[in-house]
């Protein structure tokens, strides 16, 4: 798919690797000045460089960090147009059920996750609305939409993002700011192949059991949800706010077994 994105500055978190880093690479070959912060400052400027685009080293929950972030990137770039709120985590720890969920671990997801879209949004907005408008995409996740077990933080902190999404788009769509989220299924990534589709995976006896409720019967390729995130900031979505784009290869559509 190719846009029109010749001028806009984008921030992209979390774009050293995996689904932000596919996005990086879909904005800038759509015509993006891109801009990506990131905890690996080796991967994100290795990124950075690959794409022409510039890096900073930082935690997305830093409310002064992501202050600062934003104020550079208007220093170097004149503008910013659009802000992807990517970056997250998930259980290091094992999948348990919520009354042996580690504290430390709860706190850490549900900080990354949630107020990390807080904290850069925050910092992004005002030069949002300096530019004349602009687009806010946040990376939610199919455990944002439906119960899944032994996710506790998580699937808490992506249904947070989802009504946060919600509430930002009421709240600026009056202004310009256009603000959606996607909802990725499981998708093939690092992390993805270490829990489930290698053969030493943490978890990879799981993983036909899982491909079985996905109507495609595969997990999604970065690059999938790249392109829904590239659909959202284009100019021709310009209607769209509020919404969540679900890319799941139909696993919350239902169940896909026979009866």
């Amino acid at each position: 798919m190719q846009v029109d994105l010749d001028g806009k500055v984008a921030l992209v978190t979390g774009g050293a690797q995996g689904i932000g880093r596919a996005i990086v690479q879909q904005l800038a070959d759509n015509g993006a000045r891109v801009c990506i912060v990131d905890v690996d400052d080796e991967g994100a400027r290795q990124a950075a460089q690959e794409v022409g685009g510039h890096a900073w080293q930082g935690d997305v929950v830093d409310v002064e960090g992501m202050r600062l972030v934003v104020d550079e990137i208007v220093s170097a770039h004149g503008a910013l147009n659009i802000v992807i709120n990517n970056a997250g985590i998930n259980t290091g720890g094992g999948r348990v059920p919520i009354h042996e969920f580690d504290v430390a671990e709860w706190d850490r997801i549900v900080e990354v996750d949630l107020k990390g879209v807080f904290a850069v949004s925050r910092a992004a907005v005002p030069a949002l609305l300096q530019s004349g408008g602009g687009r806010v995409v946040n990376i939610s996740s199919i455990a944002g939409l439906v119960p899944l077990r032994l996710q506790s933080a998580f699937v808490a902190a992506k249904a947070g993002v989802i009504n946060l999404t919600r509430s930002m788009a009421l709240e600026l769509g009056p202004q310009g700011i256009l603000v959606n989220a996607v909802a990725p299924g499981s998708t093939l990534t690092r992390g993805t192949e270490r829990l489930f589709y290698s053969s030493d995976g943490s978890y990879s006896e799981n993983a036909q059991s899982l491909l079985s409720h996905i109507p495609l019967g595969r997990p999604g390729r970065v690059d999938e949800i790249a392109a829904a995130v590239l659909f959202l900031v284009a100019p021709e979505a310009s209607y769209v706010n509020g919404t969540v784009l679900t890319v799941d290869g139909g696993w919350t559509a239902g169940y896909t077994r026979d009866w």
